[in-house]
């Protein structure tokens, strides 16, 4: 599993750049291959079905996971999040836990990229609403870790921080610790 991401993305279209480098350099193919859709809209590579892929952009950020299985990822800038939309988007358990750590947006946007990490690999994206969709968090109290993985039915989850974003990738398989940036 390989993430690559891009902290200057000005146009939808430097996602498909990114995933284009990461390409080249993981497969060495020297252009963006076909894409195609399935049913509910996740991209894929017809002519090379062992390549899983998954992209997303959040103001100047893209993320980019490539694997030989499955894989989601999002990336969220921090940002303010108003009280009713944490309130609708998160199960009781999750705003249990949020409240726990002082309702910080920070801690909201982590569960709202993992939520996402999670749709985008099952390829349903969010359910609506988006607390039909209760995913792992720490103990009440304390905040997630990049250090740490946290299993979801089947899957595992790794999150990312910094100061002005987060991000999640949701896989079969152990989540890179590391994202290349370019």
């Amino acid at each position: 599993m390989f993430l690559y991401g891009l902290s200057s993305l000005t146009h939808r279209r430097d996602a498909y750049a990114l995933l284009q480098t990461a390409l080249h350099q993981i497969y060495g193919l020297s252009e963006l291959p076909e894409l195609k859709q399935q049913e509910r809209g996740k991209p894929y590579f017809p002519q090379y079905p062992s390549i899983h892929f998954n992209l997303s952009h959040s103001g100047p950020f893209a993320l980019c996971g490539i694997s030989d299985q499955p894989i989601g990822v999002d990336i969220q800038v921090l940002r303010p999040f108003r009280p009713t939309l944490m309130e609708r988007s998160c199960s009781d358990h999750e705003l249990a836990w949020l409240y726990s750590r002082g309702m910080q947006h920070s801690d909201f946007a982590l569960l709202w990229v993992l939520k996402e990490s999670i749709g985008k690999y099952i390829g349903y994206g969010l359910p609506y609403p988006p607390s039909r969709l209760s995913v792992p968090i720490p103990p009440l109290g304390q905040s997630f870790t990049m250090d740490t993985v946290y299993p979801y039915q089947n899957l595992l989850c790794r999150v990312y921080t910094e100061s002005t974003w987060c991000a999640a990738v949701c896989a079969s398989q152990t989540p890179s610790k590391e994202i290349v940036w370019i």
